[in-house]
């Protein structure tokens, strides 16, 4: 139990740190820089959710918020912290707090007029992260203004080429 559950994850995550980092020093320091959402954040998500599945008996539903909130936001902050692209991924601390909320109306009573909030912050959380991804992928040399070319050529063809209908 103990192989699968800690030392299966730390071999994962060092081997992603190695792979990445090819020919970097691997010190104490670099590792809690890489790693800090998931020695820190991460496990105090699980363990909300340990304490909501294990411990209260289904009566502690409120244990799921933070646990979904922290978990959420763990998994962004780590996968932020090693590919570099916080600016691309901080809608995924709106998407955490959906999550959170969301695990307390599954689990919770069902209460409708919770799924306001949570699509309010899910719809908010996919329309920056669709923004943002966009305004990453026309910023490339090799996509941005070649792909915007074409787009508009092919627009002005279709145009072009159209028959008039008439009314």
């Amino acid at each position: 139990m103990v192989k699968k559950a800690i030392i299966g994850p730390v071999l994962l995550l060092l081997g992603v740190y190695l792979f990445l980092q090819p020919g970097g020093t691997m010190s104490t320091g670099s590792i809690f820089a890489y790693f800090w959402p998931t020695i820190f954040v991460i496990p105090l998500g699980l363990f909300f959710h340990w304490l909501y599945f294990s411990m209260t008996g289904g009566k502690g539903v409120g244990l799921l918020i933070p646990g979904g909130i922290l978990f959420t936001a763990g998994v962004v902050s780590q996968i932020a912290m090693l590919t570099g692209a916080w600016g691309n991924l901080w809608p995924g601390y709106l998407l955490a707090v959906a999550v959170g909320l969301f695990e307390f109306y599954w689990f919770g009573s069902r209460n409708k007029w919770m799924l306001i909030p949570i699509n309010i912050l899910t719809v908010l959380s996919v329309l920056f992260f669709t923004v943002m991804s966009m305004g990453t992928i026309l910023n490339q040399k090799l996509l941005g203004q070649p792909l915007i070319a074409i787009v508009l050529i092919l627009a002005g063809a279709v145009v072009m080429m159209s028959r008039k209908k008439s009314l």
